[in-house]
């Protein structure tokens, strides 16, 4: 297993660290292009939906070819479009660059494909936790990430750093071999086998069971249609966050220094708060704990705004939002492999990841439009707390069980554990 899970969580370290940093672009970019903070958030908001729309596409190749391939593939990609983005000369360069090439290379090269990966690939009584691993690393990243670009930018300009950013992310082709099709572990279950592992979880589709039809079945599925919810809120949020935080803290009042420091923050409290969620998800109901980490963002975002304007303000906001930061990541992608097993994971949390990115599209652009329109992101700051609010009320309806390939239930079916308390599921 730690060859797997080494090799996924440094390139989860490098695809999100690489993707945390866009927020610190936004005041060079509009000084030197003329464009406003919307346009600049527009080209992010563009970059998750493409995202998002070729993720299950990128899931479905990975399943049938191997991740090893896509992620390489995706790298190159990623690469690519940061150097068009470092070339661009308006918005419409930012968008071709930074939103339509970025996001198809982040589909292939994002965590969601690494994830899949490395759940196939690890035994079922340890998959939670390596989840959790590979996640907390993609933090590590951000951490690492965050305050050298500033140094970065502050040196080369806005330009030369992403040129440096697209030759980090050209890493990512040298450390895939461990998760290559066909590389398993002693015991570790077979994508291809049916039938149920040790905790219950079935490990795949059965063999007759198309992709068409295991989709059809959950699209039909009402608790996986909750998980899709849901995580539309999870992608707003992080998405907001990781590309106006750095103005909205200056905006107040807030060194640029504070800033930097409260978004690389939210990356190093997140290595232990991923972590620890991959490991409570062995032991405990994973929506109850999704429900207990949204409704900590939620007192995170209200206590932003209704606190006075200090460091120490901003800096425990970061460290505070880095606990529940991407702790959600490894318990969402485990329910749908609990739900649905194996063989088809990438695609259906390619799905889910979709959910995700339409709701980074709606907290990127929003975001910027709200600054803007009105001088502020408050309203924004509010309307992240109430989604998450809505966020923890969903996950306390969904339930993890195991899907049937005969299930009859529909859309509104309610499941007997939907309302189980937070209790050892094993």
């Amino acid at each position: 297993m730690v060859t797997i899970v080494v090799a996924g969580s440094i390139i989860t370290a490098v695809s999100l660290g690489v993707r945390a940093t866009m927020g610190l672009f936004t005041d060079a970019i509009d000084v030197s292009l003329g464009v406003g903070v919307d346009t600049f958030g527009l080209t992010i908001a563009l970059q998750n939906l493409v995202w998002g729309l070729s993720q299950p596409l990128a899931g479905a190749i990975a399943d049938r070819f191997g991740a090893g391939r896509v992620l390489i593939v995706g790298a190159a990609v990623y690469a690519g479009g940061l150097l068009v983005m470092a070339n661009a000369d308006g918005a419409a360069g930012l968008h071709t660059g930074g939103g339509l090439i970025v996001g198809l290379g982040m589909s292939a090269a994002s965590f969601a494909v690494v994830l899949s990966s490395i759940g196939k690939l690890v035994e079922p009584n340890q998959r939670s936790m390596a989840l959790g691993i590979a996640t907390a690393f993609g933090s590590f990243g951000h951490f690492l990430l965050v305050p050298l670009t500033r140094v970065f930018i502050d040196l080369l300009g806005w330009r030369g750093s992403m040129v440096v950013l697209a030759a980090v992310t050209m890493t990512i082709a040298a450390v895939v071999r461990p998760l290559r099709t066909g590389t398993r572990i002693a015991g570790a279950p077979d994508a291809e086998t049916a039938g149920p592992d040790s905790a219950g979880t079935p490990t795949s589709a059965p063999d007759h069971e198309s992709l068409g039809q295991v989709t059809g079945r959950a699209l039909r599925h009402r608790d996986y249609l909750l998980v899709n919810a849901a995580f539309f809120v999870c992608g707003f949020h992080v998405t907001f966050i990781g590309v106006h935080l750095p103005k909205s803290l200056t905006d107040a009042g807030y060194a640029t220094s504070i800033a930097t420091w409260s978004l690389a923050l939210i990356g190093l409290f997140n290595i232990f708060g991923a972590f620890s969620a991959g490991v409570l998800g062995v032991r405990f109901n994973k929506s109850r704990l999704l429900s207990i980490i949204y409704i900590t963002r939620a007192v995170a975002f209200v206590g932003l705004v209704v606190l006075p304007v200090t460091p120490a303000v901003a800096l425990g906001f970061g460290a505070l939002l880095g606990v529940v930061w991407l702790a959600s990541v490894p318990l969402t992608s485990g329910i749908v492999l609990g739900q649905f097993g194996l063989r088809n994971a990438g695609t259906l949390f390619g799905f889910v990841f979709l959910s995700h990115q339409l709701g980074a599209f709606a907290g990127a652009y929003g975001g910027g439009w709200v600054r803007e329109a009105t001088g502020s992101y408050d309203l924004w700051w509010w309307l992240a707390a109430i989604l998450s609010i809505g966020a923890a009320a969903i996950h306390f309806a969904i339930s993890e069980r195991p899907v049937p390939r005969d299930s009859g239930e529909g859309v509104t079916g309610i499941q007997e554990s939907a309302g189980q308390d937070l209790v050892d599921t094993r």
